[in-house]
């Protein structure tokens, strides 16, 4: 049995009262982004990036649209410092982009990180310490005047260097283990940097509060996050931020409620990398918005080939049910699924609808560089008829009849439930194509004619090098006639449709033809042609030579 008994909530709730948030139902605007996936994202990688993939992953970023991106802990190993000296002696940052480097409140850690951004044109010096309990008193055994001052030093020697240093300088403060600390202290903390700093509006401070291991509920951190937007000071001259960790697998509702409690910035990585279970997903997060309706400012429009890239260079997979990126996540292979799917679409080109409301697919799959036909319709043992003739209808243009549907959605699942496999489009195809379409043996027609008179119509059937002749209301109850002088067993036409398949006048025909027999069996037949009455004759011959007791024991389609 499991011992729960040894675990207890390690979290301080925010005082009653900071829940205002609570009345939002939607995050309105998007937060300025900040991508960490070259610092936090990158040391939690079993082989970090070298320059080359840091440089390619970089470049990625900018095209994504992050504007602020933390580029390292520059005093940590040389590599970290090159990475950084080199986007800068190249002129390798866009106008538009901010660097950030991160450092611990360290004397030495900060002069060489001042180092590594000097002449940058815009760089955030993003400085932290630890301020929880447990790291309080188990990891730096001091009290709490003493870890603030750890902060205030820092933060003194900070705006120091920013003074004897080259460059643009913005000043971004962590109390790194927010979650883990006292909402009255942690604030203390804050403010005590704040009043060392003295934000302006011209250079705004970012004060950052690290879900750096999830202990609560959402909700949770959501109160805390307004308790700390309402009582910072400078709060007009600060900019509030979120590092949401996914620990206890909330870092996206986290983020969320975050944003609706206060905060105007998120740290984050792409598909929710970094230490042990990840950072926020800044995917999910700009996705989930923009389902809303809401301009995420960040381009996801090409998302298969960033995830690509991405797992080119960081070595991880993104998992196939991971939100929005994951190859799955648009699948449906239940039949009833499928079904309603298939519908939505039909119903958005019927009734020319704008607005996305297909059920089942949250966003419209093509906005982010997703297939229909790959993507959304998968075909195995559980699909239905609506799924396996969607594909054929958007592949191939074949709409067949209800009733013959049912029928092809057997033979597939058939198929797919004896190679325990999913079937591709291709197959589906090749099944509804073997199976109904243009069969012409054993019955042959080589040739026929036709004669319409006042009242009825003649036709003459050429079959095996005999002529045959038949009299009926249409062509295809005289082809019927003439064919019954030669089989033994009798028919009646139940269904029979028909369309174009292509446009113009050189446009193929598609016929469909349900045949009811005597021993109260139905076959299909499907015929295509340039003409459309030539199509109508191959569609009955297939559904009569599929009644065959020869065409049964060694059709390929089984």
């Amino acid at each position: 049995m499991m011992n729960y008994k040894k675990y207890s909530p390690g979290y301080f709730p925010a005082p009653d009262g900071y829940d205002t948030w609570v009345k939002k139902d939607h995050i309105e605007k998007a937060p300025a982004w900040c991508s960490v996936d070259l610092r936090d994202g990158n040391q939690a990688l079993i082989t970090p990036m070298n320059l080359e993939e840091k440089l390619k992953f970089f470049d990625m970023l900018v095209k994504i649209g992050f504007k602020e991106i933390e580029v390292g802990f520059p005093a940590a190993s040389e590599t970290e410092f090159e990475f950084v000296r080199t986007l800068i002696e190249k002129e390798m940052v866009p106008d538009d982009v901010t660097l950030q480097v991160l450092t611990q409140c360290r004397d030495h850690i900060i002069r060489r990180t001042f180092e590594a951004v000097k002449g940058a044109p815009k760089a955030i010096i993003h400085f932290y310490n630890s301020t929880s309990v447990a790291q309080r008193e188990q990891v730096f055994a001091k009290s709490k005047e003493e870890i603030k001052k750890i902060a205030t030093d820092g933060a003194q020697l900070v705006l120091q260097l920013s003074k004897e240093y080259e460059g643009n300088f913005q000043f971004e403060y962590s109390p790194e283990s927010f979650t883990g600390t006292e909402m009255d202290y942690a604030l203390e903390v804050c403010n005590a940097v704040l009043d060392v700093m003295c934000p302006t509006t011209d250079n705004k401070m970012i004060i950052n509060l690290p879900s750096t291991v999830q202990m609560s509920m959402p909700h949770v951190y959501a109160s805390q996050i307004e308790f700390m937007s309402r009582n910072l000071k400078y709060r007009d001259n600060v900019i509030l931020s979120l590092h949401p960790h996914n620990d206890r697998g909330t870092g996206v509702a986290d983020a969320e409620l975050g944003v609706l409690a206060g905060a105007e910035r998120i740290e984050c990585c792409l598909f929710g990398n970094g230490e042990r279970t990840g950072n926020v997903d800044a995917v999910t997060l700009a996705l989930n918005m923009y389902g809303h309706g809401v301009d995420p400012k960040l381009d996801f429009s090409d998302l298969p080939s960033i995830v690509k890239t991405y797992e080119e260079v960081t070595e991880m997979h993104v998992y196939e049910r991971s939100p929005y990126a994951g190859k799955l996540v648009f699948a449906a292979f239940s039949g009833s699924h499928q079904d309603a799917i298939a519908k939505g679409m039909k119903y958005r080109r019927t009734y020319h609808e704008t607005k996305w409301t297909v059920p089942y697919i949250l966003i419209d799959p093509q906005d982010i560089g997703r297939t229909y036909d790959g993507d959304i319709i998968r075909i195995n043992s559980q699909s239905g008829k609506g799924g396996i003739s969607y594909v054929l209808e958007e592949n191939y243009g074949f709409m067949m009849p209800p009733k013959m549907k049912e029928d092809l959605g057997y033979a597939v699942k058939d198929i797919s439930d004896e190679g325990h496999r999913e079937l591709s489009v291709k197959e589906v195809y090749d099944i509804f194509v073997n199976r109904y379409l243009n069969v012409d043996e054993p019955l042959h027609i080589s040739d026929f004619s036709f004669t319409t008179n006042a009242d009825n119509v003649e036709t003459v059937l050429k079959i095996n090098e005999q002529l045959y002749r038949g009299t009926g209301n249409g062509s295809l109850d005289a082809v019927g006639s003439a064919v019954k002088k030669v089989i033994s067993e009798q028919f009646v036409l139940e269904t029979y449709s028909q369309h174009a398949l292509d446009e113009g006048i050189s446009a193929r025909a598609a016929s469909y033809v349900g045949l009811k027999w005597q021993d109260g069996s139905v076959t299909w037949g499907a015929g295509m042609d340039n003409d459309i009455m030539n199509a109508g004759v191959r569609a009955l011959v297939s559904a009569i030579n599929n009644h065959s007791e020869e065409r049964k024991e060694h059709a390929s389609w089984r």
